[in-house]
């Protein structure tokens, strides 16, 4: 596999930089043993560099659009030829099944193929002026270094999403991965070196920095004024923390953060296609998506055959360790400190009034490894700590009697990410992606809430922060609009009508 025993804390293009922060010895959560180390990197080791980011961005803003295309299409080609390699590093650092390690460097490749498409659509307008002899017009330029926070879960995936879009429109990135998946981020990294050895053109070393460390690296990066846009994955929090940081020195922040999923069931679903879009989304990556079910809202008059289903789906799952058995349908829970967490929450519905355990999966755990049970509960009502984002295959299921308290439920958590409707109703479906439906980022009809494609924006609102990535017209938050009015007379007429003689 493409990685390294022993991982510097800072690389800057392809020089690494040793670090004084603490000595990290990661291990992997499929099986507790540990595979690698790195000292992590500290603010000042940030500071030190950070700039040579800035000294890119200057050479690489003046790069044509489509020559930055060419980088990023030959490092999707590094990742085509080394997918299995890119699969294995997932999966050997978070546990991820292989269909759905493979999965995530698959996405990789196709928001790479986005991005070069992009880079010669990078376009603005031309707007009808009100004054004579005069064009109206608006440009897009490169905006800055981009400042790249990422989560576990996806450690190659969002970078992607991020640092392709980024890199097309202009600018260097700086990532600071998960201090939960370094490795995942070393080997992005070099799979775009790679690609900046195979170009025809000049490329800045520091094109991309990594910096592996903790919350207090994150910190730097986001106060710092070299900066002008953070994304940031994760937790609520981190968002929040991040959010301030930029806001006070009038950066930019793209915000991808908390999810609390519901799936609502109508008496008008496919029962076989609802159990299986319900499964994949409640137990898929061990229910650690930010797009994981957590709320399963079912019409009262089917509930019992839909249970009858799930029950069946989940003492079919099969939980073990993606690394030496393909077939497994779950892997472990990230670490045990997740772990205890999961437990936490288990008992805290149990014990709830109204709640009693529907289904559970039946396999054996390994006796090594961070691994839990899938667990579905039934619960009379929705509770308070419903609103919390368990990270976890813990899925709540309750009753519904009409569409609109559905629809009521679905939007009644802090959070906006995903939601969907399993129906053959058109009206119901349509109800639901109307304005007075799901007031989520995404809201899907007969498929699961995770497994969203590239080719549309993805993100959410409320708590999940507001912020769009991948497809769609999520280019624009890595540029910097420029309105331009042109006059190509003599004459000097006013906007508005306004007179100024001399």
């Amino acid at each position: 596999m493409m990685i390294s025993q022993s991982l510097p804390g800072l690389i800057v293009g392809n020089n690494n930089y040793e670090c004084e922060g603490h000595v990290i010895l990661p291990s992997s959560p499929t099986n507790d043993e540990t595979f690698g180390s790195f000292s992590s990197a500290t603010p000042d080791d940030l500071k030190n560099h950070i700039n040579e980011s800035y000294d890119a961005f200057l050479q690489w803003r003046k790069v044509p659009a489509p020559k930055r295309g060419e980088l990023i299409r030959l490092m999707g080609n590094v990742f085509r030829e080394h997918k299995q390699d890119f699969a294995e590093i997932i999966m050997l650092e978070v546990g991820k099944i292989k269909q759905e390690a493979l999965g995530e460097v698959q996405e990789v490749i196709d928001i790479c193929d986005f991005a070069v498409g992009l880079s010669r659509q990078l376009h603005g307008l031309t707007i009808a002026s009100e004054r004579p002899d005069h064009r109206l017009m608006e440009q897009w330029h490169p905006l800055g270094p981009v400042g790249i926070i990422t989560a576990f879960n996806f450690p190659m995936a969002v970078w992607a999403w991020n640092a392709t879009l980024a890199i097309v429109c202009g600018n260097p990135v700086i990532w600071k991965p998960s201090e939960k998946a370094p490795f995942c981020a070393e080997a992005c990294h070099r799979a775009l070196m790679k690609a900046v050895e195979m170009c025809d053109f000049e490329v800045p070393n520091a094109i991309s920095i990594v910096v592996n460390g903790y919350a207090d690296v994150g910190a730097e990066l986001a106060k710092s004024t070299v900066v002008p846009l953070i994304s940031a994955t994760g937790s609520t929090t981190m968002g929040q923390n991040v959010a301030v940081a930029v806001a006070k020195r009038f950066g930019r922040s793209l915000l991808e953060l908390g999810g609390n999923a519901a799936m609502i069931i109508t008496p008008n679903a496919d029962l076989n296609l609802a159990v299986k879009a319900a499964l994949f989304s409640a137990i898929g990556t061990c229910g650690q998506r930010c797009t994981s079910l957590r709320r399963l809202i079912v019409h009262e008059s089917i509930y019992d055959a839909f249970v009858t289903k799930l029950k069946a789906g989940y003492a079919s799952l099969k939980i073990g360790d993606p690394l030496v058995d393909d077939s497994v349908h779950v892997g472990p829970i990230i670490d045990d400190e997740a772990k205890v967490n999961m437990i936490v929450a288990y008992n805290r519905v149990l014990n709830t009034v109204g709640s009693r355990m529907l289904c559970m999966a039946k396999s054996d755990l390994p006796s090594k490894g961070s691994y839990v049970f899938p667990v579905a509960v039934e619960v009379s009502e929705h509770h308070e700590f419903m609103d919390e984002e368990v990270f976890g295959p813990l899925l709540y299921v309750m009753k519904y009697s009409t569409i609109e308290q559905a629809i009521e439920l679905n939007n009644r958590v802090p959070q906006g990410l995903s939601s969907t409707i399993i129906t053959s109703n058109i009206a119901e479906a349509e109800l639901f992606c109307s304005p007075v439906g799901s007031d989520c980022g995404l809201a899907n009809v007969n498929v699961g809430t995770s497994g969203a494609e590239i080719g549309g924006a993805f993100g959410g609102e409320k708590q999940t922060g507001g912020g769009r990535e991948s497809g769609s017209d999520a280019w624009k938050a890595y540029m910097r609009r420029q309105t331009n009015s042109i006059n190509y007379s003599v004459e000097m007429p006013l906007a508005q009508g306004v007179k100024f003689e001399l």
